[in-house]
């Protein structure tokens, strides 16, 4: 049986229907006369969590740069959102972050973060992309193979088959795209195809998350939106964050490196948010009213597959996501990095007619994409004593030097913007290391930490407004 994606032969096929795979469907969908996706899940007309997305119920954030890229294709999203119930908050004012023994400051950046279920976002999302006349999407089906030419030099479609069996049917297309996650067949695939699988870089840390969600009143917290109390390794390696949802809900997330993680039950949940380095959210948890279960996820490693290291690969296919690098979810990185490759994608499909090796061009991109939070991610989990594998030059060296600048972001707002800026992808790592920030590092440490004694109290006592961008020239 045959399925042809799109007139005269023409057309794209997404396989998986996730952020990225939707991400990537509306980039298609201005290329491709046709775009299907293929979901092995069921797909309903709401928001929820899906059986293949047992992360979708831990706390989310999605990073100022990633809710630019989407607005860019989604331009009435940020007003979708707010209708909806979520939080569109100044990323440094709202909230309310301990970390490095102290509070950050809060003050007005106008960089904007959204805190929003994963659900819901990818919900409004998804309503978006379907209502484009050419994009379709087949749930309940996955795919068992690549269909390629007699030579194996092009994938020119998929073969997928219904979840409930039966036979295999042919869904032609010009171009496919992987972002089925961290579970992508498509190293197999090539194996099976006669190519090389990409050189993998798997970094474990055994990260473990306990997660529960609790009705939201106002007053609830005070002087801030949320809440994110960072670890302090090598003596404290517990995570924990309060952050708000759509439908006037708290998500309160817990968190521990090296296998340590907070019970699935209340008392020990409890007892593990009052082991953090902080004590603002197990003063607050007795006084919610639950709403859930108690959820628990693992995340057993980060992981970067280098396609781009590739010498050889067929035309018409690419992957995109967690396929390509997947993150520690505690940096929040993962939908922001999504929308970037969605965005080199465009970027990459507009340059010209001709797919001739469109992937190396493309892998070599998102590789340009990705190295940065990579190495963010890297660097931070090689704190903690039992992060294993192969660690990034220069991380102690630039860990001793990067524990300064959070230091500093207790009592300098100069630094603070362009740490902030940095941590959200908006400028390279670079911005950290300009003679502006330099001087006011050494400057603090001349001092001896004069003003270190502010960060030891709850942030919100300075309030001000921070001119980020100059703090750099």
């Amino acid at each position: 049986m045959s399925i042809d994606s799109g007139q005269d032969g023409r057309g794209a096929v997404v396989i998986g229907s996730s952020l990225a795979g939707l991400l990537a469907a509306r980039v298609l969908s201005t290329h491709f006369p046709r775009v299907t996706l293929i979901e092995r899940d069921e797909v309903r007309h709401q928001a929820e969590v899906r059986k293949g997305q047992p992360q979708a119920r831990h706390v989310h954030g999605l990073l100022t740069s990633g809710l630019n890229v989407m607005t860019r294709y989604f331009p009435g999203l940020p007003e979708r959102l707010r209708a909806g119930g979520a939080r569109l908050v100044d990323f440094a004012k709202g909230l309310r972050w301990h970390a490095a023994g102290g509070y950050r400051l809060q003050f007005e950046t106008g960089l904007l973060a959204a805190f929003v279920s994963r659900p819901f976002l990818e919900w409004q999302i998804r309503q978006e992309v379907l209502s484009r006349p050419n994009v379709t999407l087949l749930d309940h089906r996955h795919v068992t193979a690549l269909l390629t030419t007699d030579d194996r030099d092009r994938v020119v479609g998929v073969s997928i088959r219904g979840s409930a069996g039966g036979s295999d049917a042919e869904l032609r297309a010009d171009l496919v795209v992987d972002a089925t996650g961290r579970g992508s067949l498509t190293p197999k695939w090539l194996e099976t195809l006669g190519y090389r699988r990409p050189e993998e870089h798997i970094v474990p840390i055994d990260v473990r998350y306990t997660s529960r969600i609790y009705r939201r009143r106002p007053g609830d917290l005070q002087g801030a939106e949320a809440v994110l109390i960072s670890p302090a390794p090598p003596e404290n390696n517990r995570l924990g964050a309060l952050f708000p949802m759509e439908d006037d809900r708290w998500i309160v997330s817990l968190a521990g490196w090296g296998g340590e993680h907070a019970p699935a039950d209340e008392a020990g949940f409890l007892r593990f948010a009052q082991q953090l380095p902080a004590p603002d959210i197990a003063r607050l948890l007795p006084r919610l009213e639950p709403l859930s279960e108690i959820f628990t996820q693992a995340f057993p490693a980060n992981r970067r597959r280098h396609f781009e290291r590739l010498s050889a690969f067929p035309e018409g296919l690419l992957v995109i996501g967690d396929g390509v690098c997947s993150f520690n979810p505690a940096y929040g990185q993962g939908m922001t990095a999504a929308a970037m490759q969605a965005a080199v994608l465009d970027d990459v499909l507009s340059a010209g007619p001709s797919h001739r090796r469109l992937w190396q061009t493309y892998f070599r991109r998102v590789a340009k994409v990705v190295d940065t939070p990579w190495q963010m991610a890297l660097c931070e989990d090689f704190r903690f004593p039992k992060t294993r594998g192969r660690r990034p030059i220069g991380s102690i060296p630039m860990n001793a030097y990067l524990a300064r600048v959070q230091r500093a972001t207790h009592h300098d707002p100069l630094v603070y913007g362009a740490f902030i800026e940095v941590l959200n992808l908006i400028a390279p790592p670079g911005r950290l290391f300009l003679p502006t920030i330099l001087w006011r590092l050494f400057r603090n440490w001349w001092r001896g930490g004069a003003d270190s004694e502010r960060g030891r109290r709850p942030a919100g006592h300075l309030q001000t407004t921070c001119p980020a961008n100059r703090a750099t020239q």
